[in-house]
């Protein structure tokens, strides 16, 4: 089966003359076109990493409850721009998410800082095998107050893997957050995601998300909680009657409820806005 990214080399040098001479901006939009246009039209699940290449401009709002009662606002949900910069390449900038506590006890402040880096390794539209393989790794950095952060930087790799059958797809990510320091005391984990979405109605994307965390160390060692994520998302393409243009809004929301006797929180409510361009 011949993957869609695959180009004749005949048409290297042509592609690269004709992207000389443009301007950077145009050089860029040029790329990222070309970059999703090898790939299945899927949009990013609502908590699963996204297996292919995208630029958007996204916010989240997440609202937790812990078994104590006690509840958090995490405005942002820890996102914001994700760029292709280069062919088969993405790069993310998260912005630090804000927390609001109803308990008067735990104060409110900013969480981490993070930054993600992907390569996509493999992808075919709908017509070829409809399917992404990509690796990719996130960090993030201790920016946080009031210990609404980690007190240590930590590096993940994981990797993510995408299939599409007809209007339906199943994308998958397996990775472990490593903390730099203090290892002992934070601990490990390895995270597995795996988001089935179904195609309706042109705009509508009803999903399920089942988002597993094993604990390595730390205080919740030899533990693991699992969450099952149903949620809706709806997506609409802006200049419908422009073929080239990429530019849509998205909108979404989930719950995550605890199938494990071991969970952190429940009932989590999860928003997303979401800018594609």
């Amino acid at each position: 089966m011949q993957c869609k990214w695959s180009v004749p080399l005949i048409l290297l040098p042509l592609s690269s003359a004709l992207l000389a001479q443009q301007s950077l901006p145009a050089q860029w939009e040029q790329r990222a076109t070309q970059s999703q246009a090898r790939q299945p039209a899927w949009p990013p699940p609502l908590i699963t990493t996204y297996v292919g290449l995208i630029q958007v401009a996204r916010t989240d709002f997440i609202r937790q409850t812990a078994s104590n009662r006690v509840q958090t606002w995490n405005l942002d949900g820890g996102k914001g721009l994700n760029l292709i910069p280069l062919a088969n390449t993405e790069f993310d900038v998260n912005l630090p998410p804000y927390f609001e506590h109803s308990a008067s006890t735990v104060a409110n402040g900013a969480g981490d800082m993070s930054f993600l880096l992907k390569y996509r390794f493999l992808s075919s539209g709908a017509e070829h095998g409809n399917y992404d393989l990509s690796a990719f790794l996130s960090s993030t950095i201790p920016t946080g107050s009031h210990k609404n952060g980690a007190t240590d930087a930590t590096v993940s790799p994981n990797v993510g893997f995408g299939k599409g059958l007809g209007r339906f797809d199943v994308q998958t990510t397996l990775g472990g957050s490593l903390p730099v320091n203090d290892t002992a005391a934070l601990g490990r984990t390895i995270v597995w995601n795996t988001a089935a979405q179904l195609h309706l109605a042109n705009y509508f994307w009803p999903e399920v998300e089942f988002n597993t965390t094993y604990y390595k160390g730390g205080p919740n060692d030899g533990k693991n909680q699992t969450f099952a994520t149903p949620g809706l998302l709806v997506a609409r393409k802006i200049g419908v009657g422009d073929a080239r243009s990429r530019t849509a809004l998205c909108v979404g929301a989930g719950e995550q409820i605890a199938s494990s006797r071991f969970h952190s929180y429940n009932h989590e409510i999860a928003i997303t806005m979401r800018l594609l361009f």
